[in-house]
């Protein structure tokens, strides 16, 4: 029996390769609180250094079915995600006792409000946290289904194909890169959280002045 840990990419893709991409990346981009724990990023990136072959090494994952399983993970996730959010996400996220679910569906509240839902939606793809409480929280709002199916699928296939194509070009140009995905994902998981330091400092830069205002 294969021991399967989900919140490991490597696990993930030597058990399942790309379907597993697509199972993590549709529970990812819409399961709510589940998929608020599982790799995104650092799924897709590995993914595709593992579609590159060498002279030494055949691919290992065939890129054409990861991108594929990418893109629907994704953009299906997202339309569940949307869907959940429409019928009792608001409630869901009421009762859970995770603060960082609750900061991050007030950080996507926040987004949609500021950038207005095309803007938001892509932008938020590829934002770790963000991403996995968007789409319901985009649902809970009331958000028009035309417009988040539209803009949901464009955020969501730039940000799995590019990555997945990023992993790829990398795998190809840099020999034997993939005895090194351990580095590779913790570089991409500081890549990914680059996005939240303006956000971070904003919000430090509001709770000091509404204290300097009580005071």
């Amino acid at each position: 029996m294969i021991a399967v840990n989900p919140l490991d990419s490597a696990s993930v893709l030597a058990a399942f390769g790309a379907l597993g991409v697509l199972v993590v990346i549709f529970a990812e981009s819409g399961l709510l609180v589940v998929g608020f724990f599982l790799p995104g990023d650092t799924l897709l990136f590995p993914a595709g250094v593992l579609c590159a072959g060498s002279a030494q090494q055949p691919p290992r994952l065939a890129l054409w079915q990861v991108l594929l399983c990418a893109a629907v993970g994704a953009v299906a996730g997202g339309q569940v995600g949307y869907l959940i959010g429409r019928h009792g996400g608001r409630a869901v996220l009421a009762r859970t006792s995770s603060h960082r679910v609750r900061a991050a569906a007030g950080r996507a509240e926040g987004l949609l409000a500021r950038y207005g839902h095309g803007k938001a939606l892509v932008i938020g793809r590829f934002v770790p946290l963000l991403r996995s409480v968007l789409h319901p929280v985009a649902g809970a709002l009331g958000v028009p289904a035309r417009a988040f199916t539209i803009w949901q699928t464009v955020g969501g296939l730039l940000w799995s194909q590019a990555l997945v194509l990023a992993g790829f070009t990398l795998g190809a140009s840099v020999p034997h890169i993939d005895d090194y995905l351990l580095p590779l994902v913790g570089l991409v998981v500081v890549l990914s959280l680059l996005p939240l330091l303006p956000e971070a400092r904003r919000a430090r830069r509001a709770r000091r002045e509404r204290r300097d205002s009580s005071d």
